[in-house]
């Protein structure tokens, strides 16, 4: 019970629910993502069906993340760094899908990846759990760009 009180009040609610939705807004400002399936892809491609089911995990897996970090007292601005990642994040799909401007996703995505790595950092001096949380994420991002470099280059 003390766990239910402590975890799942409407702060961490708003915590996973904020980039869940920020994920959706982005889905519906791509436009197009029929597009992966009619662009030349590398073979390590993942299927389509992957990529939604690995972004609500990874949503949720960072809305767990900002609230330990929300819930700690010196939090260094590092919630800053998390908000500037989801809009960067958010921006990705439209002009990858929508606008089919490979190469600058290409570029956006590694400036996402550096504000990745830096949000971590200072997740890490607050909270090593918070840090270690992120890391799928940063993961299938650098995943990402390799791909979308590769679709580039194919393209």
């Amino acid at each position: 019970m003390i766990f239910i009180k402590k975890y799942l009040n409407k702060k961490f609610l708003f915590f996973i629910l904020l980039p869940l939705i920020i994920g959706f807004i982005s889905y519906l400002l791509g436009g197009n993502t029929d597009l992966f399936s009619e662009i030349n892809k590398p073979s390590f491609a993942p299927p389509k069906i992957l990529f939604p089911i690995v972004w609500t995990i990874l949503y949720i897996l960072m809305g767990i993340s900002s609230y330990i970090i929300y819930e700690k007292k010196d939090k260094n601005n590092s919630l800053k760094v998390y908000l500037l990642n989801l809009l960067v994040n958010m921006l990705w799909t439209p002009i990858f899908f929508r606008f089919k401007w490979f190469l600058l996703s290409f570029i956006w995505i590694i400036i996402l990846d550096i504000i990745v790595i830096i949000m971590i950092m200072r997740f890490n001096k607050i909270s090593k759990v918070a840090s270690y949380i992120q890391i799928p994420y940063l993961i299938w991002i650098i995943f990402a760009s390799v791909l979308n470099l590769s679709i580039y280059l194919l393209n």
